[in-house]
Parts: C-alpha cells; structure tokens; sequence
C-alpha cells in the first residue's frame, strides 16, 4: 500500500464518513473507492444482462426445468 498526500473537500468526506459509517478519513476513502468499484460492476454486468447476455433465461422451457 501506499501513502499519497491529496486535499480533501472535508464538507465531503464527513457526509461521506456519515452514509458510509466509517470513523477515519483513510476508511471512508477506502470503503467509498471500494463501493465505487462495485457499483461498477453491477452496471456492467446488467448492460450485459440487457444486452442479451443469459438468453436462456428468457426460454419459460429451460426455466421450468432449471427449478425441477
């Protein structure tokens, strides 16, 4: 890991610290990188979905057959 130095909007961070329920500034950036990187991912994986990824899931047969 490393240390970089960057000015913070505190205004920010503190409302950031009050959803996120973290308690220093190096969690809050921490947790809300990470929630960014995660909400990420769950867009690109429902574009896929409404991309026609997983048509079987679209098929009533496959499905009825897939919960059996």
């Amino acid at each position: 890991m490393s240390t970089t130095q960057i000015e913070l909007d505190q205004d920010l961070l503190e409302k950031a610290a009050g959803i996120l329920g973290t308690k220093t500034k190096k969690a809050t950036v921490n947790e809300a990188l990470r929630r960014v990187i995660h909400a990420e991912a769950r867009r690109r994986h429902l574009d896929e979905l409404a991309a026609g990824a997983l048509p079987d899931l679209g098929n009533p047969e496959i499905m009825q057959t897939a919960w059996r």
